[in-house]
């Protein structure tokens, strides 16, 4: 199937999955996780609509966004982890941040952004399967709770929600635990009305399990391979 056809036929699953969890469609994003898809494949995916890109890494969107930099209301995400020496690059590049994990990550950021001129939307990535392969702050943590009440210190930082990766499992079922939980994170801290920090965003899903995710609150799901088909090889 093409781009436009792949997009159409997720937005009919969203939909359905959205109906089914009892939520309206306009709550869920779809993010096209475009990491490794050359500059044509993107602008296909635009044309289909979509609006909102999720890159991976700082110097291979680099290559990337002068060949994408007339695609008017496109937004770029950064999803990956970020080391603290490219938060620069980082700033000038995205419009937000999905994978925020520091407070020494975050006073970079807000240093650069200000530099700028700019706002950097930020989400709190989570290891909620405690995984030590992958980036991201303990639900329970003492970071997590640094970095919550670092918040009303970043001019340029505007805090929004929490993502999250959880444990592969082949059933998308097994990841459902591992979403209810950023889910009750999430509740949990807004609920607190920290200042500087709100939590509308609730990013987590992606291709084989998205649908399972929003059944359990997610407003933004990260899908690749069911848009553009399987990565190339490097």
């Amino acid at each position: 199937m093409s781009i436009p056809e792949n997009i159409a036929a997720l937005q009919e699953r969203i939909e359905e999955a959205a109906h089914h969890a009892g939520r309206r469609p306009e709550e869920i994003a779809l993010m096209a996780v475009s990491k490794t898809h050359p500059p044509e494949r993107i602008r296909e995916a635009y044309a289909a609509g979509l609006r909102l890109f999720g890159e991976n890494r700082v110097q291979e969107f680099a290559g990337k966004a002068t060949a994408l930099a007339d695609l008017a209301g496109a937004e770029w995400h950064m999803i990956g982890h970020l080391q603290t020496n490219k938060a620069g690059k980082a700033a000038e590049l995205f419009g937000a941040m999905d994978s925020g994990d520091s407070v020494k990550l975050a006073e970079k950021l807000d240093a650069a952004a200000q530099s700028i001129g700019k706002k950097l939307s930020v989400l709190i990535e989570i290891n909620v399967g405690g995984e030590a392969a992958k980036s991201g702050v303990a639900p329970d943590s003492r970071e997590l709770e640094e970095l919550l009440l670092a918040a009303p210190g970043f001019e340029a930082l505007e805090f929004r929600g929490l993502m999250t990766v959880p444990p592969f499992t082949d059933d998308p079922e097994g990841a459902r635990p591992y979403f209810r939980k950023l889910r009750e994170l999430r509740d949990a801290i807004a609920a607190r009305k920290l200042p500087a920090v709100r939590m509308h965003v609730l990013s987590m899903g992606m291709s084989h399990d998205f649908e399972v995710a929003i059944a359990e609150g997610s407003t933004c799901v990260r899908v690749g391979t069911a848009i553009f088909g399987e990565r190339p090889k490097p």
